[in-house]
């Protein structure tokens, strides 16, 4: 499933990792506040009430540890950005939100919006690459 470490890093590498990352970070339990309980008894429903509950969807079990450790990797290289758009751009389209919402709330059009996204996944991958040719 998981690509190995690409020798040279490029934009649909680092494209691939950051939607990995917002893939693994979906997948892990919700948090809850720690310390509250009820202590009243147990509802008891009958058959015709069970059926008719809505059903929770199903959630995937929760990531595994490799998956974690490429996640927060991947994290940190948002921090190789300088701009805030240009993070907050690579984030939300890692979560594969459409690009008339990002472009309304960034506030450019859609190719304005595309161009910023390609030229900050090459920042990073031309980061990544440097930190590669330096070991």
């Amino acid at each position: 499933m998981r690509k190995p470490v690409p020798e040279k890093w490029t934009v649909t590498d680092v494209a691939d990792r950051f939607e990995e990352a917002a893939y693994t970070l979906k997948r892990l339990p919700p948090v809850k506040v720690q310390g509250f309980f009820s202590t009243w008894p147990a509802i008891v429903r009958t058959v015709a009430e069970q059926l008719a509950e809505d059903r929770l969807p199903m959630r995937l079990g929760p990531p595994s540890a490799e998956a974690l450790a490429r996640m927060e990797e991947t994290i940190q290289w948002i921090f190789f950005l300088d701009d805030e758009a240009e993070r907050r751009l690579i984030w939300l389209r890692a979560a594969r939100v459409p690009w008339k919402p990002i472009c309304y709330r960034i506030g450019c059009g859609r190719t304005k919006a595309w161009q910023m996204w390609t030229i900050a996944l090459l920042k990073i991958a031309m980061r990544l690459n440097a930190k590669q040719r330096g070991r």
